[in-house]
């Protein structure tokens, strides 16, 4: 379960703890590469970042549940890629710049629930009956407050972004909100194994969000300084 590797781009010194991060594999933003490193469109950045920094990193690959608990774990100094910075995760980490943005959000669905012919979230708010699946401890932007008010059937899972499209495939929900890199993705290389699955880009859809490396509270501020430094998006 676990994939580690350290890269050392400069000498450690005596006071300098390996960072640990985590990550789990989710196309195209997470994709482990030959060498052990995380690559992708979040993977790519978090990687540069911390050899370009020179700080020593030691990989974990795990589920998303066990990242939150790393980072809140101060046994060791750990970090993980790729996440909102929301009120609620300052109360436990630390953020930096942002590695990436999203485009912006859209819907994956079924073909049943797509034949509804639904244009808009203005539509989609009077869908009462609809049941979306959603991942355990994920914020979905400006999308969580619109689910707050819609109030739909929801159902929540701990699964990969993979798994939980067999759901919308098979019919147990109806639909899932996913980014339109993500979304795009999984229609390129797994509409053909499901082919229940159609891509609905609503006109009110808002932007998406931007991504950072989220660190624990006891990573030195050093280390989120000399991190941020290196990062290049924007």
């Amino acid at each position: 379960m676990l994939a580690a590797c350290l890269l050392l781009a400069s000498p450690l010194t005596p006071a300098e703890e390996v960072i640990h991060v985590a990550y789990s594999e989710r196309p195209p933003y997470l994709i482990t590469q030959p060498d052990g490193t995380p690559g992708g469109l979040t993977g790519a950045p978090a990687t540069a970042a911390f050899h370009n920094a020179g700080i020593p990193v030691q990989w974990h690959k795990v589920p998303s549940n066990r990242q939150l608990m790393m980072v809140k774990d101060h046994a060791s100094p750990s970090c993980a890629i790729g996440w909102f910075n929301t009120p609620q995760r300052r109360q436990y980490g630390k953020f930096t710049k942002a590695i990436y943005r999203d485009r912006t959000w859209v819907v994956l669905s079924n073909a049943a629930f797509a034949a509804r012919n639904i244009v808009s979230l203005a539509e989609l708010a009077r869908q009462h009956d609809a049941r979306v699946l959603v991942k355990d401890n994920y914020s979905y932007g400006n999308l969580d407050a619109f689910m707050t008010h819609w109030q739909p059937v929801k159902a929540i899972s701990t699964a990969s972004t993979l798994k939980m499209l067999q759901s919308v495939n098979t019919g147990m929900v109806d639909l899932m909100f996913v980014s339109e890199d993500e979304g795009h993705y999984i229609m390129q290389h797994h509409a053909a194994q499901h082919p229940n699955l159609r891509l609905l880009a609503f006109k009110d859809m808002p932007r998406g969000m931007e991504r950072h490396i989220m660190c624990g509270t006891n990573v030195p501020d050093e280390v989120i300084a000399r991190l941020n430094k290196a990062i290049t998006f924007k």
